[in-house]
């Protein structure tokens, strides 16, 4: 409904569903998904390589993927779920929710003749999806979490897919990250904070026909929700399944330019100035399962 109609309307319209809200997300990234390929940001021509999405402690905290069959949850185009395979793992999954990513995914895969399997399904539905199979390492994260409504069931889910001894890996946007925007100020771009750091107040709604690549506008389904989750209520979720969680990093580096005002790192990722105070934008956690 637009602003228009919503003036001129008498009864207010329902609120959607959570399902409802679920699958606005799902038809939103079909809709991004050409968007995202065409892009310079994603590099499919080349221009980057999987490696360059994750930082180095990454592969520190994951250790050796040699002989490791590997989940990735939430993968989109797979850029990232091509290192594990690279990396040595024995087999490589990613699971994606909107069917325009996978088939972006699988293509890829099979022009880099990469033997990876790729998955159509929304997370909460990922056990049955993979008919029960489980796996010695999961990862997820960078814009993940945002889409999920209720982090103790994802948290449940993870464990069920994950073998004894497993691993779960978490790399995510900082929840500070996502609470903070910039202010215009006479000289600069001051960051404050925009929006709530927890949960609690329902999700964001978002109509926009941009995303956070370059290219050209979204073509039809351009809302989406995104939930707000803390930091605390992550790790409580991660504990409350069961799981032991052995580290969790926090650090100022991000994968891309998300203000004007960052300067490039040393390893080719960003940061802000010198000149600003360090917070933590992106944040990691593994656990193990007993």
């Amino acid at each position: 409904m637009t602003t228009e109609q919503s003036e001129l309307s008498t009864t207010p319209a329902p609120s959607p569903t959570t399902e409802e809200m679920v699958r606005a997300n799902q038809v939103n990234w079909d809709a991004r998904t050409p968007v995202h390929v065409a892009s310079e940001f994603y590099g499919l021509d080349g221009s980057r390589t999987a490696e360059h999405w994750f930082a180095p402690f990454e592969w520190t905290d994951l250790g050796d993927l040699t002989g490791q069959d590997v989940l990735h949850l939430q993968c989109h185009l797979g850029t990232e779920t091509a290192a594990f395979a690279e990396r040595g793992a024995a087999h490589t999954v990613g699971l994606d929710f909107s069917a325009a990513a996978v088939a972006e995914a699988r293509r890829l895969a099979a022009e880099a003749g990469r033997n990876m399997e790729f998955v159509q399904s929304d997370v909460h539905r990922a056990v049955e999806a993979l008919d029960g199979r489980r796996f010695d390492v999961i990862y997820t994260g960078k814009g993940a979490l945002c889409y999920l409504p209720d982090l103790a069931t994802w948290a449940g889910i993870v464990s069920s897919l994950l073998r004894p001894g497993g691993t779960f890996y978490l790399v995510e946007f900082h929840p500070l990250l996502d609470a903070l925007g910039p202010t215009p100020s006479p000289d600069r771009q001051d960051l404050r904070l925009h929006h709530d750091y927890l949960g609690g107040r329902g999700p964001l709604r978002s109509d926009a026909p941009s995303t956070y690549t370059d290219g050209p506008p979204v073509q039809g389904a351009t809302t989406s929700y995104e939930w707000r989750h803390g930091l605390g209520e992550v790790i409580s979720a991660v504990i409350g399944a069961g799981l032991t969680v052995q580290l969790v990093r926090e650090t100022e580096l991000l994968p891309w330019k998300r203000f004007d005002a960052m300067v490039p790192s040393e390893n080719g990722w960003w940061r802000l100035p010198p000149s600003e105070p360090i917070v933590p934008l992106l944040y990691a956690l593994r656990a193990v399962k007993a």
